[in-house]
């Protein structure tokens, strides 16, 4: 296994990951669902995809690699 392969894309807002939301949320600030924590996040290797729930939930994109523990914005 080659440990940049395991490097996601996840979505951090404030000081808080992006874990989900309920299933069609009605009201998307009160049902987006967050954790202090980025191994709880929603993870992702499509840049388009994490572009557009970043831009949904007004947060930014961060690399995550659970494997190494290694946390950065993206660039």
């Amino acid at each position: 296994m080659r440990i940049e392969t395991e490097t996601q894309l996840i979505i951090k807002k404030g000081n808080e990951y992006l874990i989900g939301a309920k299933f069609m949320p009605k009201d998307p600030e009160k049902d987006l669902r967050w954790s202090i924590s980025a191994w709880d996040a929603w993870k992702t290797r499509d840049r388009e995809n994490a572009e557009r729930v970043a831009r949904a939930v007004g947060g930014e994109i961060w690399l995550f690699n659970p494997i190494a523990g290694q946390i950065r914005k993206a660039v």
